[in-house]
């Protein structure tokens, strides 16, 4: 497995920015994964973040015990011990993804720009839907809003800028394009992605033991379904009966 020139921050008091090459890459979240995984198995580690190309570590001290200047004997030490994690990650077994199949209806009630993206891009409606859900879009990490999911794989041909005018209300649910990225919406919010679609599924529900149902190097796959399918799963998931569906790969 590849191996990266890392850089390791003081991030406040008690945790540490790792970073990475600073660009979108599979083989670098892949990376991070793999080294989250050795050291989330330190009784002292709170809480790991990951991002595209960062991986924060957050410890628990007592009696004071500082991370906070960057030469401070305990940084120095906590750095040492990552380095030598780092180095044995080759042995890390490659973490099993899932490929979580999605449910999305690209209605025109609930894509309230995919006349404006068709006409700029100068092709169908139908030709957008089969380019967004034809992809298997790779989770780099969660962020921005609780299940909010951060995907790459999107089609190039239908990249588009986000909207001049944010949305002040957008409805959970609902699918967008950003510029190169496309997501969904866990719960209602202001937004500025162009709307192409909605799921009728939850992204986050605080109540159940694993609130968010997928995790970073896991992969999504949108499914178009129709209006009356749209509601049919809304109501199962309304009552607790609809089940995330998932192929293991």
């Amino acid at each position: 497995m590849k191996k990266y020139n890392l850089s390791y921050k003081p991030f406040g008091e008690t945790a540490i920015l790792i970073e990475w090459p600073s660009k979108i890459d599979a083989s670098i979240i892949e990376d991070i994964i793999g080294f989250e995984k050795l050291i989330r198995k330190d009784q002292k580690v709170l809480e790991t973040v990951i991002a595209y190309n960062s991986l924060l570590i957050r410890y628990e001290f007592m009696h004071n015990y500082s991370l906070h200047y960057k030469y401070h004997d305990s940084f120095a030490k906590a750095v040492e011990k990552l380095k030598q994690i780092y180095q044995q990650k080759q042995n890390v077994k490659k973490q099993e993804s899932k490929l979580w199949q999605i449910p999305v209806c690209y209605d025109v009630a609930f894509g309230l720009d995919l006349v404006a993206i068709s006409e700029e891009k100068e092709c169908s409606i139908e030709d957008i839907i089969d380019l967004h859900t034809h992809p298997n879009y790779l989770i780099y990490f969660l962020g921005f809003q609780p299940g909010f999911l951060y995907l790459g794989g999107l089609n190039p041909l239908i990249h588009i800028p986000r909207k001049a005018s944010p949305r002040l209300r957008v409805e959970k649910g609902s699918v967008g394009i950003g510029g190169e990225q496309t997501g969904v919406y866990p719960q209602d919010s202001a937004g500025g992605w162009n709307l192409i679609g909605k799921s009728p599924i939850d992204f986050f529900n605080i109540q159940k033991p694993q609130p968010c149902f997928a995790k970073a190097g896991d992969f999504i796959q949108f499914e178009a379904i129709d209006l009356e399918t749209f509601y049919q799963i809304s109501e199962e998931v309304n009552n607790g009966e609809y089940k995330s569906k998932f192929i293991w790969i």
